[in-house]
């Protein structure tokens, strides 16, 4: 059994919350398995399931936690602008800056990988779609663009598009170059 946190040491669940973070950020949900997480985290069994009713409960609590961290990196960047058309760019400069980061690997609901219907991966990417439909619909919808469906629809591909290509190797270029065409869509639905 683990000891308990005292001063300076992380207690089991911040533990195995860090280790599951890294593994299954890097190397994916479905390729690491609950024992490698104990084994690198150190924590025993029992520490897991006291904290966890298991696997699944660990990778609903990952995907909170990568959906909280994009949530917060992107709304406090598209906060800054009270203009709907900034807000919306604002976006994709956002982007910029999470794929300049050394640690970025693409975003976690992009590469989950094939998911059962009702998994928790599933419920995991509902949420964070329905959240990026939502980025891009309230400053469209204030900015009275044409056709606002069909933008918002255009805006999330871009979004997409944009988490690919630097995952595949074009970094922030890639943010940069989707924040271009949306200032064309933009001006095209003005």
């Amino acid at each position: 059994m683990t000891s308990a946190a005292g001063p300076g040491r992380r207690s089991a669940r911040e533990r195995l919350l860090e280790t599951a973070d890294r593994l299954f950020y890097y190397e994916g949900i479905h390729a690491v398995g609950i024992d490698r997480i104990l084994e690198e985290s150190g924590v025993a069994k029992g520490s897991l399931y006291y904290n966890f009713s298991g696997k699944d409960d660990l990778v609903r609590e990952f995907l909170l936690r990568q959906h909280d961290r994009w949530v917060t990196a992107i709304d406090a960047r598209a906060a800054q602008e009270s203009d709907p058309h900034a807000r919306i760019l604002a976006v994709f400069e956002a982007l910029g800056e999470i794929f300049a980061d050394p640690g970025y690997a693409g975003c976690v609901f992009h590469h989950t990988g094939v998911v059962q219907p009702g998994s928790t991966e599933e419920l995991g990417i509902r949420k964070f779609r329905a959240w990026l439909h939502e980025l891009f619909t309230v400053p469209v919808q204030q900015g009275g663009y044409r056709n606002p469906e069909r933008l918002v629809n255009q805006l999330v591909q871009l979004y997409d598009g944009a988490n690919l290509a630097a995952q595949s190797g074009a970094g922030p270029s890639a943010a940069e170059d989707a924040r271009a065409t949306a200032e064309v869509l933009l001006a095209a639905s003005a």
